[in-house]
């Protein structure tokens, strides 16, 4: 499957930068949907009510997609990949 990838960079409430990507389905390019996806995994990660609109989240490239994300994909629609301070 292809996947969209999504770079995101959000200010945690420590002012820290949180670095992940959003992964979704090629087909998926609505904005506000990504963002969505993107509020729920700061809520998961104790960072509700912080800002994630295009300015901190925007498209970087599709590319071919792995198991472990395609098996999240099919459970809820996206996959976070996390890379710095998402802890």
């Amino acid at each position: 499957m292809k996947v969209g990838v999504w770079d995101t960079f959000v200010t945690k409430k420590d002012g820290s930068t949180m670095h992940f990507d959003i992964i979704v389905p090629e087909g998926v390019a609505e904005s506000n949907l990504i963002h969505q996806y993107g509020r729920s995994y700061l809520r998961s990660k104790g960072q509700a009510g912080q800002p994630i609109t295009s300015k901190e989240c925007t498209f970087c490239h599709f590319q071919n997609s792995i198991a472990m994300w395609d098996d999240e994909i099919a459970k809820q629609g996206y996959y976070i990949y996390e890379m710095e301070n998402c802890t």
